[in-house]
């Protein structure tokens, strides 16, 4: 026991198989437990940072597709306004040919009122002439 104290005194120990150390078997316990709480910690580490980078991955393939959907929406609606501008152009275009078309009706309208008229004055001529007879 008293040269246990001395050897402890001087840092040397005896483990549990009654060899010598330099470090108290507890502290080397200890530090043997400590190392493998750390190897199974930096195992769990490795494994969140391979998590971690599928989820990068994973995060960037939805922000490809999500930019893809946004940039076929944007053809889309371009697609909209311009066919919409389109038939915005046609309806002008035929409501000019309706306005047209109404004034054309409107000039032989007029022009057939006048027809009517001459027909008639050269129907009355035509009468009086032969009443004349």
């Amino acid at each position: 026991e008293m040269a246990q104290a001395a050897l402890g005194a001087a840092g040397l120990h005896f483990d549990e198989l009654n060899k010598l150390r330099v470090l108290d078997p507890e502290v080397a316990q200890g530090t043997a437990q400590l190392r493998e709480e750390c190897a199974a910690f930096l195992d769990k580490i490795v494994e969140f940072q391979k998590i971690v980078g599928s989820l990068i991955e994973l995060v960037d393939q939805l922000a490809k597709a999500a930019e893809s959907e946004k940039m076929k929406a944007i053809g889309a609606r371009n697609l909209l306004k311009s066919i919409a501008k389109q038939r915005e152009a046609q309806e002008q275009q035929l409501q000019a040919l309706i306005a047209e078309k109404k004034m054309q009706l409107e000039r032989y309208r007029i022009e057939y009122e006048t027809l009517c008229k001459i027909e008639a004055d050269q129907n009355e001529f035509i009468d009086q002439f032969i009443f004349q007879k």
